[in-house]
């Protein structure tokens, strides 16, 4: 328990860190500081990128945008796969066949392909959402219907029958609850999946555009002078890793925790 807790705190702390860094940024991120590419020193702790921007102020500030979008789709991500994953596991009837054929499918679809298809059609921000739910609703749904299904003949789903509770009311009041870690494990999951989905995007260009700081952007925009000044890359590959691993690590204790 105090493991878990700890691992959550660590990637709240991640997140919240992602999303108010730029409070703290020493220079503006768009601001031209000095030449383009130069090795850290005094007035650049990690150096400047190809323009002559301060790397360290894009990177503390390059995340807000990239985990408010990941946190959102996420968020929509497990809300319809747990719908729909209580709804098919509640039955077997129709409809159950029909949510768990339309997940198959879904799962079957390359979710690269699908990410870049959506993202020649739609905004980025809009394309990570979309594809988020498309690659990860289906799996919370799989999820969530196998667990509703073990609940649906638990004892204390037998005696909130026993005292008058059916259908959604029953779902709500009883078989929900018992989910909240698996369910908070989802999002963080989902959520890690949505940050991939976001950083490749980027990397291809589909993303934030300049100037706005965005990490997966200056991975692409400074390789080029890697060489001169690796922490144009370095940092906000280790951001990125920091933050998917951090909430990677938490939902996977938080999934493994007893209801």
């Amino acid at each position: 328990m105090k493991r878990t807790t700890t691992a959550c705190c660590l990637a709240v702390a991640a997140v919240c860190a992602a999303v108010l860094g730029g409070l703290f940024a020493p220079h503006l991120p768009t601001e031209i500081i000095g030449s383009p590419h130069t090795s850290p020193d005094g007035t650049a702790l990690l150096g400047t990128d190809g323009l002559g921007r301060d790397v360290l102020s894009r990177v503390l500030a390059g995340g807000r945008h990239l985990v408010l979008t990941s946190l959102l789709a996420a968020l929509m991500a497990t809300s319809l796969g747990t719908a729909g994953g209580l709804l098919a596991g509640w039955t077997d009837g129709l409809q159950s066949r029909l949510l768990t054929a339309l997940a198959d499918v879904l799962l079957a679809m390359p979710l690269l392909l699908v990410a870049l298809v959506l993202a020649v059609s739609l905004p980025g921000d809009v394309a990570v959402v979309a594809a988020t739910i498309c690659g990860a609703a289906p799996l919370t749904l799989r999820v969530v219907q196998d667990a509703t299904r073990l609940a649906r003949n638990s004892g204390y789903v037998e005696t909130a029958r026993c005292r008058g509770e059916r259908g959604a009311v029953l779902l709500v009041r009883e078989v929900l609850p018992s989910m909240a870690g698996l369910i908070g494990a989802d999002v963080g999951m989902r959520f890690v999946v949505a940050v991939q989905i976001a950083a490749a995007l980027n990397l291809l260009g589909f993303g934030a555009q300049p100037p706005a700081p965005d990490w997966a952007s200056m991975i692409r925009e400074n390789l080029p002078g890697s060489g001169l000044n690796p922490a144009g890359v370095i940092a906000p590959a280790v951001a990125l890793a920091v933050l998917t691993a951090g909430v990677a690590g938490a939902a996977s204790l938080l999934g493994r925790r007893p209801a």
